[in-house]
Order: structure tokens, then sequence, then C-alpha cells
């Protein structure tokens, strides 16, 4: 853990204490958060993440992030530069009681930053006995509200995989506790619908947005979680994987990568290079 800097409301502080423990986003877990990849001390997609940032805290009734404070953090953890890591910030709604009602205190903020290893080529993956609840009050939100992920993970990591797989409450396949997921059925990439109840990852958007660009068959779809044993390739997608690969799901061993998950890794990685 020493190697994670951490900024919060306007000061770098260590591993001094620094947040209340009256906070909401410590007591009741209100607040929402964005994880960026860092390469060569740049932040991956900023402005799409700053975008969803402000879209979780409007779903939360919260009001909207004082951008020029979050990047004066950003720069603040970033300025020793890091080659390859990761920026996670927060803003939760500050002290409150000990229940769900809030004050109307101001928000809080918090960067930190630290170096992740290189994502493998390719990983396997857990389905679990859980649902994502598609009809929620914070369905599609990123909220620090991350126990149910916690869970989840701990389940698929007993089984030898490194992301859990959920179906929501229609059986239908849904996403990762950190990741989304591709499933490539009949010669096309196919991702679940936002109405399905995932957060909508911004590297999903750009797998979605550059695959078409590229003329790759890539596309929405509603699907059974029971896909994930018949389809002919699968990925995952977040903001440290890019677009990762899977050679097995549960038992099953699937061809990674398949040829058309490794072509959408190529126009990826150029057109994240490019931009």
């Amino acid at each position: 853990m020493a190697d994670i800097r951490v900024w919060v409301d306007g000061e770098l502080v260590g591993d001094r204490p620094s947040i209340s423990a009256l906070d909401h986003g410590v007591t009741v877990g209100d607040g929402v958060f964005e994880t960026c990849k860092v390469v060569d001390g740049e932040v991956f997609a900023l402005q799409r993440h700053h975008d969803r940032l402000d879209r979780s805290l409007k779903g939360l009734g919260l009001p909207t992030a004082d951008r020029d404070l979050l990047d004066q953090g950003i720069a603040a953890v970033l300025a020793d530069g890091l080659d390859f890591g990761r920026v996670r910030y927060s803003v939760t709604a500050g002290a409150g009681p000990l229940g769900s009602e809030r004050l109307d205190d101001r928000l809080t903020y918090i960067v930190l930053a630290g170096p992740v290893p290189r994502p493998p080529a390719t990983t396997a993956i857990c389905t679990v006995p859980w649902t994502r609840n598609e009809r929620s009050a914070v369905a599609g939100l990123k909220t620090t509200s991350y126990a149910e992920n916690v869970v989840a993970l701990a389940h698929a990591k007993e089984r030898g995989g490194t992301e859990a797989i959920f179906a929501n409450t229609r059986g239908e396949l849904c996403e990762g506790t950190g990741s989304n997921i591709f499933v490539v059925v009949d010669g096309e990439i196919l991702s679940p619908p936002v109405e399905s109840g995932l957060l909508p990852g911004i590297t999903r958007d750009l797998v979605l947005e550059w695959g078409r660009d590229a003329g790759l068959p890539v596309r929405e779809a509603t699907m059974p979680l029971e896909v994930l044993q018949s389809c002919d390739e699968v990925f995952i997608t977040s903001s440290t994987r890019d677009v990762q690969a899977v050679s097995r799901v549960d038992d099953r061993e699937v061809p990674a990568p398949g040829p058309l998950t490794r072509r959408m890794a190529e126009v990826f990685k150029e057109r994240a290079a490019g931009e």
C-alpha cells in the first residue's frame, strides 16, 4: 500500500487519517467513483470518465463534481509520473448522520493513484449465483457501494477465476464486478444492452464505437446467461484490462483469443494509441 498516492480535498495526505468517520461514503456508501488507466503518466479517456461520474452523481441526487478540483487532485497524485497504473477518484455526499438521510454538507473529493500489473493476454471467469437488479435505483451508476462485488469476486477467485459474471433478475447475461462482457455468436460480437442493468463501461463504449468504425460486426443484444456455454469466443473489457480474451468460463474451455477477439483488441490498441 506504500506505493498508493492519496489526495483528499485539496491536499496530498499520504497515509495520514483524512476522511471523517461520519462521511456518508464511509457510513452508508453514499458516493460515486471512477477508475482510469494511466500510461506513461497520461490518463486515458479522462473526460469520458468525468462525464460518467456526473451521471452517477445525478443518479444519486447529488450535485455535479468540481472538475477543476478533481483535475488538481489527479495532477497531484501523478506529479512523480506513473508508467502503468490507475487513478481512482471518488466523490461522496460528505458528512452525514448514521442512517440514510443526508445533511446539506459539502462533497468530499478523494483521488488515489498507484501502479497495477499489466493484464495477461487471457483470463478465466466464473458465473455466480447472485443477480444484478436491472430495476434497482442505482442500476447503471458507479457507486461506492461495492460489497456485492466483493462477495462475488471472492466466489470467482475460489474457483480459479479473475472475474465474476452476473445475470440479471430475468436470467439475462449482464456484466462482471468491474468489467463488461462480450461474446461472439454466429460471427457477431455481442454485448448485453444497458437495459440489462449493467454499468456502461468506458472501454465497452469505445469497443462498440471503434469496432463499428472498423467495420466489425459488433452490436448490443439481449442474451440468456447460458450463451456463455455455447458461444464461440468471449472477452471482457475494463479500464485496465482493455480487451481481454477469456479462455475459460466456469469449467468450459474457450479458444482464446479467437479471431474476432484478436481483431477487436488490435483495433482498440490502435485507436487508443492514436487518441
